[in-house]
């Protein structure tokens, strides 16, 4: 083995993460556009090759009841499922299911054959149609051949060729076990830390077993209930979810995986090219009838591959009693087992199986939020099958941000609160006589540089490229809760927003036609014209190109409390620390470069941005903290020239190590506050390389054009309509 830079030096801050930024592993080129491609697909034939392969059941891989319908959804599920609100990583986007580690989870055992079994549909579309389209396109197919009607589908997911290294999984070393490090304070079934939200490792929820394997009743519903809400989905979606997905198939313990199966796919030999988990001491049982997947045996229901109500009815009608089934794991049996209708057996039609329920099964019946739904379901078909369909198209969908990235002739036509929604631009836009009239107004008020740089930033920085949310379109950030937000300084960004108001209010009233401007605009043409008057006031001669079309949306069109994930618990670029927090990273500069990865930002661009951000005075509280400058405001070099001067002394002045002093050598006054966020760019060698060639003599232009580039960029990276 030979070891990295990050072997050697474990503390090493890990930027290379931004290097996916720049770096395109796609082998189709920079000009290619997958959502023209995809357009040019004919939709129908699509789907109908794929319910093909569903219903032509293979030796190599014999399909249960004849029928691949329920391995789909599964492959389908654990794709989407991934994703988690708090940072909007993982989830179908990217197929990064197909690329470790989540290739090679445990609880993916053996959807490397249903990705198998699709891949004549992926060669014959090609790069028209990506593997993240394909698989969750493939779930819905399967639910509609089982006599689902679903409520819609999206294409418009690129494939990922590259593994996404900057989702934190967790802190364990090995597959399905749980530290205490996964959870805060101690707490051991529930409060996991931010950014996780599956409860084990390598399970893509939680342990069906229960808690540490354990049949806990009670603490697998907390488990359940955390792990969903930090999908964003309710108690209602929580339970359609399950009792739809479990209508469908069976699950996999006829013999314990533990013993009895071989290698993950990342880990098996070459000549099985990708496949795994071999069942060990019979080459036969890799497309017998003795498969082994979760350690857990049997169906829910004596219809596996139809559409109803057996699960919600199996479940709330009988006693069920824990017991340990052949695969050696904790599965839930009826006490009065021959009242219980049997399944016939997934590859002998002639035998039969009775059906069984896992503990997450059981724990729903349990928790009397959850079996109150369950019991609404029963009593109302109708309801369950509607309340499945819309929460089935929220987890595949969840990651793909506004509707107007959605492809396809299936995209419903309602538009869900969980979307984010903007109205449409349905005035005139401004053109460029009004922008300069504008500009004008807005340089005329008391609104000084740094207050207009960072309230555009704070409207435009909450982007996440991961599911596309935030960014400055709609103007939440009068909104609640971005408005009360600590990081934002909520009492001077008042100042700032009423400002607006008024010069929104008296443009607009005083158009004879109808060419209006919206709140979002103007924060961020606000932003624009203070950077452009910072970088004059230091000599350079800039302008950053403005689009118009941003709208304001309404405080009914955003979800409260899903957008409170968002909130910024600090942000390195205004240099704000925030207050005490217990998530899984370990220093400030971490969640900075976690902060520039969901901005799509290099590592350049993180490093002239959070300069630039100094120099202007665009820094959290009034301290002047970390400006490094005599003349904030202004669009200088200074911040990284007077940092790598070694004219200085660097004092910490807070006992964990995050704020510093900065005197001259000889015992001098103290000339600057700084933070870990600041130290960063002079000890970090690769950051240090950067700042020492933006903080030269010669460096300011570069260093000014550089800011002006990446702001513009971080100042539109939600205008889709730009496309």
């Amino acid at each position: 083995m030979t070891w990295s830079n990050q072997d050697w030096w474990p503390d090493l801050l890990r930027v290379d993460i931004l290097d996916d930024n720049t770096v395109d592993a796609s082998p189709y080129g920079e000009d290619f556009d997958y959502a023209e491609a995809f357009q040019q697909l004919d939709y129908e034939a699509v789907k109908a090759d794929i319910e093909d392969v569903m219903t032509t059941s293979q030796e190599w891989w014999p399909a249960d009841y004849g029928h691949y319908g329920p391995l789909f959804i599964r492959m389908a599920w654990h794709s989407a499922g991934t994703y988690r609100t708090l940072d909007g990583r993982a989830g179908a986007s990217g197929g990064l299911q197909r690329l470790p580690p989540e290739s090679s989870w445990p609880d993916n055992v053996n959807l490397d054959k249903a990705r198998r079994l699709l891949q004549p549909v992926k060669r014959k579309y090609g790069r028209k149609l990506s593997w993240a389209d394909l698989m969750v396109l493939a779930g819905n197919v399967a639910l509609e051949s089982m006599g689902f009607e679903t409520y819609g589908f999206a294409g418009g997911r690129e494939d990922a060729f590259k593994s996404n290294e900057a989702v934190e999984w967790g802190p364990e070393t090995e597959w399905e076990t749980t530290s205490p490090e996964r959870f805060r304070e101690g707490e051991d079934v529930g409060d996991l830390k931010d950014p996780l939200a599956n409860t084990v490792m390598g399970l893509i929820y939680v342990n069906p077993e229960g808690p540490y394997g354990e049949p806990d009743l009670e603490g697998s519903a907390k488990n359940i209930r955390e792990e969903f809400q930090r999908m964003a989905m309710t108690d209602e979606e929580t339970v359609a979810l399950i009792a739809g997905g479990h209508t469908f198939g069976k699950v996999h313990g006829a013999d314990d995986p533990d013993e009895n199966l071989g290698p993950e796919p990342e880990a098996a030999p070459v000549d099985l090219q990708g496949l795994g988990w071999q069942h060990e001491g019979s080459e036969d049982k890799i497309g017998g009838l003795d498969v082994i997947s979760s350690g857990i045996e049997g169906p829910w229901n004596a219809t596996p591959i139809q559409w109803d109500t057996g699960y919600v009815d199996n479940l709330l009608d009988y006693e069920w009693e824990p017991h340990k089934g052949p695969g050696g794991a904790w599965q839930w049996r009826a006490k009065d087992e021959d009242e219980v209708e049997p399944a016939p057996d997934a590859q002998d039609s002639s035998e039969t199986q009775l059906p069984m329920m896992l503990t997450t099964d059981v724990a729903l019946k349990h928790d009397p939020d959850f079996r109150e739904v369950l019991e609404r379901f029963r009593e109302n078909p109708n309801e369950f099958r509607e309340s499945f369909a819309k929460a089935w198209f929220k987890l595949l969908h969840r990651d793909m941000g506004p509707p107007e990235r959605y492809l396809g002739p299936e995209v419903p036509e309602e538009t869900m609160i969980w979307q984010d929604p903007v109205p449409d631009a349905d005035r005139e836009l401004v053109g460029e006589d009004e922008i300069d009239e504008l500009e004008a107004e807005i340089l005329d008020s008391d609104l000084s540089i740094p207050q207009l740089v960072k309230t555009a930033w704070a409207s435009a920085s909450t982007y996440r490229e991961s599911d596309k949310r935030g960014g400055a379109n709609g103007s939440r950030i009068r909104l609640e809760p971005q408005r009360n937000w600590e990081v934002n300084e909520p009492a001077k960004l008042e100042t700032v927003l009423e400002t607006y108001e008024e010069i929104r209010s008296e443009f607009n009233r005083t158009r004879s036609d109808d060419v209006t401007v919206s709140l979002a605009d103007l924060i961020v043409l606000g932003g624009n014209v203070a950077v452009e008057q910072a970088a004059a006031d230091a000599g350079y001669d800039i302008e950053i190109p403005f689009e118009p079309g941003r709208t304001d949306a309404s405080q009914e069109q955003t979800d409260v409390e899903s957008f409170e994930a968002l909130e910024p618990k600090a942000d390195g670029f205004r240099n704000y620390l925030g207050g005490e927090y217990d998530d899984l990273y370990d220093s400030p500069e971490e969640r900075l470069v976690d902060h520039a990865h969901l901005l799509t930002l290099s590592v350049p661009e993180m490093t002239v941005l959070a300069g630039g951000m100094r120099s202007l005075g665009a820094t959290y509280g009034e301290s002047g903290r970390s400006a490094f400058t005599d003349d904030p405001g202004v669009l200088t070099n200074d911040f990284f020239a007077n940092l790598l001067d070694m004219e200085y002394d660097w004092e910490p002045i807070s006992e964990d190590g995050e704020r510093f002093e900065i005197r001259e050598r000889d015992g001098g006054d103290v000339e600057w506050e700084a933070t870990r966020f600041d130290l960063i760019f002079g000890s970090n060698a690769r950051l240090r390389a950067l700042a020492d060639a933006y903080g030269a003599d010669d460096g300011e232009e570069e260093f000014v054009r550089d800011f002006v580039d990446a702001w513009k960029k971080v100042m539109t990276l939600d205008r889709f309509d730009l496309e």
